[in-house]
């Protein structure tokens, strides 16, 4: 099977497109408004940019009546958003706080979890989840689609603080992974969970690289 998708339909009954493109990481972001209202939303077009810095992005489709989302207007009016882990624990709450809401509407409390302050973000954080970044907004690049919903606003930030629950932290200094259970975007309506992890190291790689890799501070 193959297939133009700029000019050609689809062979199959679903796109196999986002299906190919896992797992993907979950951007649940709380920012809040300049009017004081916590909003809370989960982005699957989620990544890390760099490390030195930490920078991040995540990309927003407009809604499907044209208009812009909260969190890519919160984060330019406020100059910040934030980033909590999604994890298994944690998937209702994730999909509760997928639903589109009035702006005027308090989705921490839909969502039914509790807000923690952060140190330099104004709003807060998701107390249940086990890690948060802090990002500074730096930009939003604006792509054209071929309908309302089709269009995407990508936001561009930078990590200023970095939060991690000491009891997901094993004895190495690492995150336990297995032990969090981070939720990972799929296709369609598919959902995946990390519980088990390996190691791999590239062959010939010199110490700088190692350490690049690794993480190691």
């Amino acid at each position: 099977m193959e297939y133009s998708p700029q000019s050609e339909k689809c062979p199959l009954p679903y796109s196999p497109f986002k299906a190919c493109t896992v797992p993907r990481p979950i951007g649940w972001l709380s920012t809040i408004s300049s009017e004081g209202v916590a909003n809370l939303a989960p982005y699957s077009q989620w990544q890390n940019l760099t490390f030195d810095p930490p920078m991040v992005m995540f990309a927003a489709n407009q809604l499907s009546d044209g208009r812009r989302k909260d969190t890519v207007i919160n984060a330019e009016e406020t100059g910040w958003f934030v980033w909590n882990m999604a994890t298994y624990d944690l998937r209702e709450a994730v999909n509760i706080s997928a639903m589109e809401l009035e702006s005027s509407e308090d989705e921490f409390d839909r969502a039914g979890v509790t807000k923690a302050p952060c140190h330099f973000a104004p709003g807060s954080r998701v107390a249940e989840s086990p890690a948060h970044f802090e990002c500074k907004y730096i930009s939003t690049h604006r792509l054209r689609g071929n309908s309302n919903h089709g269009w995407v606003e990508v936001v561009y930030g930078e990590v200023m603080r970095i939060h991690v629950n000491d009891e997901v932290i094993s004895s190495n200094g690492k995150l336990d992974i297995p032990k969090i259970k981070p939720l990972a975007r799929l296709g369609y309506y598919d959902y995946a969970y990390i519980d088990k992890t390996f190691e791999m190291r590239i062959p010939g790689a010199s110490d700088k690289a190692v350490e690049g890799l690794e993480g190691k501070s």
